[in-house]
């Protein structure tokens, strides 16, 4: 349990770290780009224009979230403060569990506020279209990559973002052939990139009689969704589009009809599918998304054999392999091979609680860059 002195050095190291903020995250600048932009919007003719108006204001709304979030983060550690001094006057155990709590909170909304500076790639700001595959492992790797898709929705939901699925038919025996699906938020892409690469889980299996130790591994490629604004050459001569009926979950009329849509681009041979939606030209229209991130992707891996900007580079899903280990037997740790982040606590990394991961990985991926630029 922490001591008085820890809550009080660890409320003093949070004041530090949000004073910091307010200049490395340039507010005063960003609180006057918010003023024109709000003056110029009320002006007439602004509107005229819908589509050029709506991306002004959509980048507008980042810069507010970026402002509220500062603000909100300021107003909880006044009221943290007040709270640590009532708790050290009156010896109050249960405010002093309290505080403690409010701290660990505190800490992860400044990392997170912080890591969001870091994000100035093209796509890093904007959401993602995230597809887990089962590898090596057989039908285990089928449970093992629902367990991953569990994880993220879960992890969704805890940073306030928005999933659409895609795509999940259930695997032959348990679990999941694949997943496709959306993550609809702010820095969703640069954000779920540490994720991107194989994950190996270690138990018991629970298909086993005999109960014997299984190695089971998923992959998890992380592609941005790519707006309409940037150029991608898409034939539709170059598309075979077929039709099919739904093999997953969605209601009657999904599985009853063919609404599934399933597209391959012929030079390419790059096959998406999708087939979550009743209507067929719902699932047409995202199954084009998809294709269109895919073959960004495609055409940035031709031009850039040795380093593929949007993901890490492609391995076989496999021993050796893996980004991050998670053992459930003989002992309970989750370890990231490339940052060293771990934890024992399985069960709430599991159940969507990647902070320390995903901060851990770009804290490390800016540092290894940082260091680079230094040694140029």
């Amino acid at each position: 349990m922490a001591t008085v002195e820890d809550r009080v050095g660890d409320v003093a190291a949070l004041r530090e770290r949000v004073g910091a903020m307010e200049d490395y995250l340039h507010l005063d600048k960003k609180r006057a780009e918010i003023e024109r932009v709000e003056a110029r919007a009320a002006e007439p003719g602004f509107w005229d224009d819908a589509q050029a108006a709506q991306s002004v204001m959509s980048g507008l709304s980042g810069v507010r979230e970026e402002v509220k979030l500062y603000e909100s983060i300021c107003a909880d550690l006044d009221n943290l403060e007040v709270a640590n001094e009532l708790a050290v006057e009156g010896e109050d155990v249960e405010m002093a569990d309290e505080v403690a709590g409010i701290i660990k909170d505190l800490g992860t909304r400044i990392d997170s506020l912080e890591i969001a500076t870091w994000f100035d790639g093209e796509f890093d700001a904007g959401d993602a279209i995230v597809t887990i595959m089962p590898g090596q492992g057989g039908l285990e790797a089928q449970d093992w990559a629902e367990m991953l898709m569990k994880m993220y929705l879960k992890y969704a939901e805890r940073s306030g973002w928005k999933i659409d699925m895609h795509d999940a038919p259930e695997g032959v025996e348990l679990g999941i052939d694949r997943a496709v699906f959306t993550v609809h938020g702010r820095n969703a892409y640069g954000m779920l990139l540490s994720e991107a690469g194989v994950h190996r889980l270690v138990r018991i299996s629970p298909t086993d009689e005999k109960k014997r130790r299984q190695t089971t591994f998923a992959g998890v490629e992380v592609l941005p969704v790519i707006g309409d604004d940037i150029e991608v050459e898409l034939n539709e001569e170059d598309l075979r589009i077929d039709v099919f009926r739904s093999s997953g979950p969605g209601g009657q009329s999904v599985n009853t009809t063919d609404s599934a849509v399933r597209i391959t681009h012929i030079p390419t041979g790059i096959v998406v599918s999708c087939q979550n939606e009743k209507s067929q030209h719902k699932n047409k229209e995202t199954a084009m998304v998809i294709l269109r991130a895919r073959l960004y992707e495609y055409e940035e891996e031709k031009r850039q054999a040795e380093l593929d900007e949007l993901r890490s580079e492609r391995k076989d899903i496999t021993f050796g392999s893996q980004i991050r280990n998670y053992v459930l037997y003989p002992y309970q740790m989750v370890k990231d091979v490339r940052t060293g982040v771990e934890t024992g606590n399985v069960d709430a990394v599991l159940g969507g609680d990647l902070d320390d991961f995903v901060i851990g990985y770009h804290r490390w991926r800016v540092g290894g860059q940082s260091a680079a630029e230094a040694g140029s």
